[in-house]
Order: structure tokens, then C-alpha cells, then sequence
């Protein structure tokens, strides 16, 4: 975080962020952090010792806590047992951490992880803000917000119904999500000429499967390669599994395991985006105006928050919808095929959905939270 100062003012407030078991619970929380940071606030996060969100924070310099956790499942498992033990420890584990390190609030990105920080917050009195991305809560935040002070929720009209276990009503925000700075300044032609392809003029389909749903997405790009490349420039982020050799060497096909540095160029440079239906790059597909194919997730392979948030989507009319069950080369050319045709109307709508960057009102809130509870 280079805007932040060398010191932490202690006048101004301590933040206890968590989040975890995923890059959706914490890569939200980084430029909140960085902007906290940059005003002074000091800092602490609290996280597992075997998620992505050590090795997400610890680069920031933000101090970095791991406590034991245990999986939430919504299945029957021996694992369940072990794992109720788990949280109780982390619970403990918890409890003293808040104990010692006294922050003013907890803010609480999602994941299994943040049930023991949230409940040891709650005994200790200490206020927590949610944050919840997808149009229904998960199971983590389920639990968390009967004793939440605020849930801030991704998109306008999210449904949040709990039962409180405290006397004071759940207030409910309308923050969007944080995006990244690096999303914000993406550049088309640095995205372009990273791609190298030799026609600059085919538009660029961008095909991003996610960690949990690369297959099915990745099967269909290379059986389709053919046929896409007779209209697109393809740029495949795989995920996992090795790219066929075959289409390895179509010169209109750029594949790539995992992008960091340069995403948010990549992202500038597309024409179209076919992706998965996550919370978080749903909500960056919307803020960064892109017009977009949703392929959700099926139940037997999420909890069906994707299709809850594709059917959002496509029923606010900001997405196409193709259902993974009917998932072919005809189906997926002829909805890209028409949507090209009719760019200028998708980016007109996305532009008047009016999606933006979440950071200023997440950390609006988060200053407003810990100003009520000084007085």
C-alpha cells in the first residue's frame, strides 16, 4: 500500500477486516484497505492459514492473523463433526485476538472464515459491517447477520431477511463492490498490442471460466475454436487442465492459466465477455460497461447463487443468459454473433445501469459506523 503513512493514527480508528477461502472474500477488501490506510486508520486482518488470503494481504504490509476454521458444508459429512471443533477453537482464537488487539469494528467480506470473528465481535461488542456480493447471502453471512450492525449489499433491491438476535434492526446499504484500481485504468491498446494478434481489426471475445467452472467453459472454447476464430480474436483464460495441443497454434488464440498484472487491460481490450456468473466479476462486468454472456454455474456444482445472479442480470436486461445444459458451438456462436451486431445498444445500457466503483461508499460507511459508536 504505498499512499499509506508509515504510522497508523490512533485518533482515527482500527479496522479488523476478514474474508477468506477464496479470491472473491479478500481481493474486495484491498482497496478499502488502501484507501483506509492512505487516512490513517490502522489495520489488521484476520484470515486462515491454508486460503489465498494470506498470500493477498501479507504483500501489503497489513499485519495478518490466521485462526482455525471449518468448512460450512450443506451436505452430510463425518467432516462435519471435526470441523464443529474447528470453529469453536477459532471462535477462542478469535475471542482473544479482539481481546487484545481492540479494534473499532469488523468488516467481513465472506467466507467460513469470518463466522468466528464475527460472533467474537458481537460478545465483545464490537460493531460488524457485512458485505454481501451475491443477490441472496451465502451460508457464512447467513449466520453472521442476525448480530450484524450493517450488511452493505452488491446490487439495488438485494433481498436480506434475518432473524435478529439483537433489538436493533439490520441496516442494509447499497454499496456495489470495490474494484481494484488497476480494473478502473485498464487500456485497450496495451491489451491489444499484450495480444499480438495479427488482425487488430476481428473484435476480441474474452472467455473467462473462473476456478470452479473452467471445464465446461474450457471444453467449449476448444471444440469451438474453429468456428470462433472464423469471427473473433480469442483470449481464453483456462484456469486449470493443459491447453490441447491442436488449438495451441491458431494464430487468432491467445490461452492463458492466470492473469494478475495487465487484467484490467485485458479487460478494456475485449469487445465481448463470455464468463461465469460470480458475484464479484458479474458486478465487474457492470461497473467496466462490457457487454457479456453468462454461463452460471449449475446447483450440482455451487449453491445456485449464479443462477441467481445471472437471472438478476439477464431480467434487468444488463446480460445474456445461456444455461450450461444447452451449451453448444451453434447456441454460443449464434448469441455472440447477434450480440456484436448489437454493441453500441449493450454498452448505452450497461452505461445508463449506472455501476460504479463500491470503494468510497464502503469506506463512507465504514467512517459513519465508527463515528456513531465515539459518541
Amino acid at each position: 500500500m504505498s499512499d499509506a503513512p508509515s504510522q497508523p493514527d490512533p485518533t482515527v480508528g482500527h479496522v479488523l477486516f476478514t474474508g477468506g477461502g477464496s479470491g472473491g472474500h479478500v481481493v474486495p477488501n484491498l482497496p478499502v484497505m488502501e484507501q483506509l490506510a492512505a487516512k490513517g486508520w490502522q489495520l489488521s486482518y484476520l484470515g486462515s492459514a491454508n486460503g489465498p488470503e494470506r498470500a493477498l494481504i501479507e504483500p501489503t504490509g497489513v499485519p495478518f492473523y490466521a485462526i482455525s476454521t471449518g468448512k460450512l458444508r450443506r451436505y452430510l459429512s463425518w467432516q462435519n463433526l471435526i470441523d464443529v471443533f474447528r470453529t469453536l477453537r477459532g471462535l477462542w482464537q478469535a475471542w482473544r485476538l479482539l481481546g487484545r488487539l481492540r479494534p473499532d469494528l469488523v468488516f467481513s467480506k465472506g467466507g467460513f472464515v469470518t463466522v468466528p470473528p464475527a460472533i467474537a465481535a458481537w460478545l465483545r461488542g464490537i460493531p460488524v459491517i457485512v458485505h454481501e456480493s451475491d443477490t441472496t447471502p451465502g451460508l457464512a453471512n447467513r449466520l453472521i447477520l442476525p448480530i450484524a450492525a450493517v450488511v452493505c449489499t452488491n446490487f439495488p433491491g438485494q433481498s436480506i431477511r434475518t432473524r435478529r438476535l439483537t433489538r436493533t434492526p439490520l441496516e442494509i446499504v447499497h454499496t456495489g463492490t470495490p474494484l481494484r484500481p488497476a480494473l478502473l485504468q485498464g487500456d485497450a491498446a496495451r491489451g491489444r498490442a499484450a495480444f499480438g494478434f495479427a488482425d487488430e481489426n476481428r473484435p476480441i471475445l474474452l472467455v473467462v471460466g473462473g476456478s470452479l467452472g473452467a471445464r465446461v467453459l474450457n471444453e467449449l472454447v476448444w471444440t469451438s475454436l474453429p468456428a470462433l476464430t472464423e469471427r473473433f480474436n480469442v483470449v481464453h483464460i483456462y484456469g486449470q487442465g493443459e491447453v490441447p495441443a491442436k488449438v495451441s497454434d491458431n494464430p487468432s488464440y491467445r490461452a492463458y492459466a492466470y492473469v494478475n498484472a495487465g487484467w484490467g487491460d485485458m479487460l478494456a481490450a475485449a469487445d465481448l465477455i463470455l464468463s461465469r456468473a460470480g458475484a464479484n466479476a458479474l458486478y465487474e462486468l457492470l461497473a467496466l460497461r462490457k457487454p457479456h454472456v453468462l454461463v452460471p454455474l449449475t446447483r450440482a456444482g455451487s449453491r445456485g447463487d449464479q443462477l441467481e445472479n445471472a437471472a438478476f442480470a439477464e431480467a434487468a436486461g444488463y446480460s445474456v443468459v445461456v444455461q450450461e445444459s444447452r451449451l453448444n458451438t451453434d447456441l454460443i456462436m449464434s448469441t455472440l454473433v447477434q450480440m456484436l451486431a448489437e454493441l453500441p445498444a449493450w454498452r448505452a445500457r450497461l452505461t445508463e445501469a449506472g455501476f460504479g466503483d463500491g470503494t468510497a461508499a464502503v469506506v463512507d460507511l465504514i467512517e459513519q459506523v465508527h463515528q456513531r459508536r465515539s459518541k
